[in-house]
């Protein structure tokens, strides 16, 4: 029809669109610390943008890279103590070997961004064990004389205690006291050692991380003009 324009509707369909999202990994702890000889969980999560299936390695860190979990397996030293469930792995009666730096890796081919990866680090603590003990055979009266004390195996390092006569040792033990204590290396000094000081000592390694400590015992014998010191534990509580 003349003079008749005809309109028609343009409707434009805004379609929201999800955006995809690459492979992407993470960890509820990145830091782990589990008692010597207990389960250690080192966590890896994981979402991928269209692979269902990525495949999933863990390996260890140290001086170079070695595998942990490939091709679903584990690998020696870990198979047969360890569990996967999902990309989370537990290790089972850790050791101090244990100990490093883990690295859960995810592997998706599919996916636009095809490798994620985390990190996880584990350290594994231990309690003191006995101390050893390095006394001079005697002490002469007015001499220097060190006691020291010292564990190597605590992790973290242990602090150390001084007891004479099941008395804790700790300044001013006595008005004109000359010694000295230093918790961290265990070294009990005496400036200028006395007949006072005669008596029984002992010494106590304790880690606060583990909640344990040990006694260890020795004796310094008297000679002429010496102080006569013996080392036993305090009596337990």
């Amino acid at each position: 029809m003349e003079g008749t324009s005809l309109y028609l509707p343009i409707v434009i369909l805004l379609m929201q669109c999800s955006p995809s999202v690459p492979v992407s990994v993470s960890t509820d702890r990145h830091k782990v610390e589990v008692r010597e000889f207990s389960d250690a969980v080192l966590s890896c999560t994981f979402r991928t943008e269209k692979d269902q299936n990525p495949r999933i390695e863990w390996k260890k860190k140290g001086r170079g890279v070695s595998l942990v979990y490939y091709d679903g397996h584990f690998k020696a030293p870990f198979e047969g103590r360890a569990s996967i469930e999902g990309a989370t792995v537990t290790l089972q009666r850790v050791t101090q070997e244990d100990a490093g730096e883990y690295r859960c890796e995810i592997s998706a081919p599919n996916d636009s961004v095809q490798l994620g990866e985390t990190n996880v680090t584990l350290k594994v603590l231990v309690p003191p064990q006995t101390p050893s003990c390095e006394i001079p055979s005697g002490a002469v009266t007015g001499s220097v004389v060190q006691l020291r004390c010292r564990d190597q195996q605590s992790i973290p390092p242990a602090t150390y205690s001084w007891f004479k006569d099941s008395m804790a040792l700790s300044p001013p033990w006595r008005a004109n006291a000359t010694f000295v204590i230093n918790s961290h290396t265990g070294v009990l000094e005496f400036k200028a050692v006395a007949k006072e000081d005669t008596g029984r000592y002992s010494c106590l390694a304790s880690n606060g991380d583990t909640e344990e400590a040990h006694i260890s015992s020795q004796t310094l014998h008297r000679t002429e003009d010496t102080s006569n010191v013996n080392y036993i534990p305090p009596p337990q509580e």
